[in-house]
């Protein structure tokens, strides 16, 4: 079947147009190889030539079989598109299956980070503390020796002159008394009467005693808007209030300072001895924790390789003796005495306050380690991270580390000199966690919002810590976001779990140490190493014996497959296809195969159509005449006239090839030359007449 023509558009030139035309028909010719030029003709090609078995039945059947076939084709195929949609969908989902793998191996032993329960020495920080101890100590006055009338009452005047009021201004202490039926009255406990809260009225005398709640006040822009933090416990306020006021006067000092007025190493760690070998100070790295001062790690790795454990059982672990010197304890910080221990993973920072846990002092205890390895897999099975590249917030702990060394050797450099030395030193970098995430992330928001950082966190660059001198607003405002539920929603949505981690599960006993019979020789010993004395300098309530060490070396690995991957997928499409439609690979590239021819069917009518209206109708194609009807029967080889076909004049172009040879010679007639007419038609009719 011949394509139909192109008309040109005017003004065109006509070789350029045939050219386009020829072109595009030679294609369509290669890629279908005679199917036809419409959309029938290659529907009834594809149904007569397709692999797949329903289509050919619905083209050779009688009528009501192929009404049936095609019934059964439309349903059978609608049930391949709906399971292949199950099965797509089943696969987008990125479900996973977790495995649990049990080994023995020899392992590297964990991190262990030490600290104090106290950040900082009292003797060493009791001069930058004495105006808030004075003030501590008038509330608890205030507080303690009288009931509830008496705590309404100000101080005597007398008392108040040797006290540093402008700080207890800054953030004082409050009674709020409440009685049935009325409004509460809000009582400054250093102060003179504040009267009820802001749209209140003064109480009125009621049969029924009113209750107190100790609270501290918070104010921003000069007092005008305050609120109020309530306790149930007089404890809880005060510890509250201390920390506030000590983190503005703290967060003042210099790093090198802050390192200084903490627990040295020598003063904390008496005895060291890991499997067989004897260890030291030297052994342990120095790190400035923000919650507990001078905190040691032992095998942290960023300096040193890490140690691999030989052996299972006490024997073949770490054994420490330390001296946590509680008698130097902040009174009114810290009200906890021991040591807080972490085991963590190499190069991580510990975040004690989250994961760590506490031995008490005058005991023995003994920590038995086993170790889960977690293995997540990726994006999209996972909303994890391989090493925090791919989130948004900034690590500030990543090198923090470095930064602190730099600024304690620096003495007077500013952060910013320091952070640009510590950038340098890869090696001292700390790895990610999502509790480092969290944090930094509440530090960005914290400057972001108040204008500084606190002083718990690491700041980022150009910021500065927060006080009462140079920041009157920063506790209302730290107070506010702490509390807000869009703040935390919004750093845990930011953040995001390692893909894999090592989990230490412990097991923990703990004994009376040193015993009554053995303890006079025992302090006697330690004393004399430490001080080179004889006076004994340490007792039962400042000593601790530790021993950590692997129960075992079976390890448990729980690691996560894909429960759907592209081979599960190609796999269930190709057998939902076969058992519907006994079909195949090759049955979908046929049937992208009809799909291209549609589409340059689809191009040429298109083009067609296009250039119709510019041109105008072309005339109608002149009817074949009867002899070249019989021509066409008898000689195979005839080509109708370009013109009469419809094609453009052969004066514009000439169709590439060599044209048919003339098979008239060939035929077997007898023939008489002088009564034939011009087309010899008329004497084969005479013959056949005769």
């Amino acid at each position: 079947m011949d394509p139909p023509p192109l008309p040109e558009e005017d003004g065109a030139k006509p070789g350029s147009k045939i050219a386009l035309r020829r072109y595009l028909v030679k294609a369509l010719h290669r890629l279908q190889k005679g199917p036809g030029y419409t959309y029938r003709e290659l529907l009834v090609w594809y149904c007569n030539n397709t692999n797949t078995h329903g289509p050919k039945r619905i083209i050779r059947e009688g009528p009501k079989k192929k009404f049936a076939w095609f019934l059964l084709t439309l349903l059978f195929a609608s049930l391949v598109v709906w399971q292949w949609g199950i099965l797509v969908n089943a696969y987008l989902s990125y479900n996973v299956t977790a495995s649990l793998a049990i080994g023995f191996k020899s392992m590297t032993f964990p991190a262990v980070t030490i600290c104090s329960a106290s950040p900082y020495k009292y003797s060493l920080v009791k001069n930058r503390l004495k105006d808030l101890d004075g003030l501590i100590h008038a509330a608890l006055e205030q507080l303690l020796p009288s009931g509830p009338q008496n705590e309404t009452a100000p101080p005597p005047a007398n008392a108040s002159r040797k006290l540093n009021m402008a700080l207890w201004r800054q953030i004082p202490l409050v009674v709020i008394a409440e009685s049935p039926g009325a409004d509460p009255v809000v009582t400054d406990i250093l102060g003179d009467r504040s009267g009820p809260l802001p749209t209140s009225s003064p109480a009125a005398d009621t049969a029924e005693a009113p209750t107190f709640k100790l609270a501290i006040k918070l104010c921003r822009q000069n007092g005008t808007e305050c609120e109020y933090r309530n306790f149930t416990s007089a404890v809880q306020a005060v510890s509250e209030w201390y920390v506030l006021q000590s983190t503005s006067i703290l967060s003042q000092m210099s790093m090198k300072e802050k390192i200084g007025a903490g627990y040295q190493s020598r003063d904390i760690i008496l005895a060291c001895l890991y499997g067989a070998r004897p260890c030291n100070v030297r052994n342990f790295t120095r790190l400035y924790h923000p919650d507990h001062g001078n905190c040691y790690i032992f095998n942290w790795g960023i300096e040193e390789k890490p140690l691999i454990s030989s052996n299972p059982g006490a024997e073949f672990g770490l054994k420490l003796i330390l001296d946590i010197n509680q008698t130097d304890y902040l009174p009114f910080l810290t009200s906890t005495a021991g040591a807080r221990l972490m085991l963590h993973d190499q190069k991580s920072f510990p975040f004690l306050k989250d994961e760590g846990i506490f031995a008490m002092a005058g005991t023995e205890t003994s920590i038995g380690v086993m170790v889960d390895e977690l293995q997540r897999l990726e994006y999209p099975y996972n909303d994890c991270t391989v090493n925090g590249s791919d989130i948004g917030v900034e690590n500030l702990y990543k090198n923090y580390l470095a930064l602190q060394m730099e600024m304690k050797s620096c003495g007077n450099c500013t952060l910013e000199e320091a952070a640009q030395r510590s950038a340098v030193k890869s090696q001292l970098k700390t790895t990610y966690s999502i509790q480092a995430c969290l944090r930094s992330c509440f530090q960005k928001q914290m400057v972001d919002t108040c204008h500084c950082g606190h002083s718990a966190f690491p700041l980022p660059d150009g910021a500065k810590y927060c006080n009462n001198n140079g920041y009157p607003d920063w506790a209302y405002c730290y107070s506010s976001l702490r509390g807000s539920l869009t703040s935390r929603q919004f750093c845990i949505e930011s953040c995001k779990e390692t893909c894999n981690n090592t989990q230490y599960k412990m097991t923990i006993s703990m004994a009376d140490w040193p015993s009554e019979a053995s303890e006079d020789w025992i302090f006697r010993i330690l004393s004399y190493e430490r001080n080179k004395s004889e006076t004994i300098t340490l007792n039962k309530s400042g000593i601790i014996k530790l021993n950590i060490y692997f129960q075992e070396y079976n390890y448990r690995t729980i690691s996560e497959a894909a429960t759907t991957t592209i081979v599960w997928l190609l796999s269930n499409l190709g057998g939902q296809f076969g058992f519907w439609m006994g079909g195949s690979v090759l049955c979908l590239i046929e049937f992208g195969e009809i799909i291209i021819d549609f589409l340059w069917i689809t191009i040429l009518n298109l083009i067609g159509w296009c250039r119709g209206p510019r041109r105008g109708k072309a005339p109608p194609a002149a009817l074949p005449t009867v002899a070249q009807r019989v021509e066409a029967h008898t000689n195979r080889a005839f080509q109708e006239d370009e013109a009469a076909a419809g094609y453009p004049e052969a004066g514009s172009a000439s169709e590439p090839g060599t044209p048919p040879p003339n098979y008239d010679s060939l035929r077997v007639s007898a023939l008489d030359t002088g009564d034939l007419d011009s087309d010899g038609e008329g004497s084969l009719s005479d013959q056949k007449m005769a």
